[in-house]
């Protein structure tokens, strides 16, 4: 009598990542010392941004003089691969180029909306 046996691998579970939107609109402020922040002192926003994004900290400061800012546009294509957010490369240029603090800001709304660690820019009293 011979045994038979049966071996049944596990079969690879696939999710494909669904279509998702940014969790705010580019002009949409949660957080008025954010958006001050990115006004009064935008390089340094953008520093501690890209460095919360995984990004070395000194990274946005290379885009200082030019037409299409390379890093914020590179920054917003990466969040929104990072996140599966459904958004064109024309769009970011746009943003980039017209509304670049309020770009970063989304950026960074982004990262807190998906709990990304985010350093805070809190008041220490």
């Amino acid at each position: 009598m011979a045994t038979r046996m049966v071996i049944d691998q596990p079969k690879p579970v696939v999710i494909a990542p669904g279509v998702e939107q940014w969790s705010s609109g580019i002009c949409e402020c949660d957080s008025i010392c954010d958006c001050c922040c990115a006004f009064w002192c935008n390089p340094c926003f953008n520093c501690i941004t890209a460095k919360d994004h995984g990004e070395c900290l000194c990274l946005p400061l290379l885009e200082c003089w030019g037409l299409i800012p390379p890093i914020a546009m590179a920054m917003r294509v990466s969040t929104r691969l990072t996140y599966g957010i459904e958004d064109s490369i024309c769009n970011d240029c746009v943003y980039a180029c017209c509304c670049g603090p309020c770009s970063w800001c989304q950026i960074r709304r982004e990262m807190k909306a998906r709990h990304h660690p985010v350093t805070s820019f809190q008041r220490r009293k």
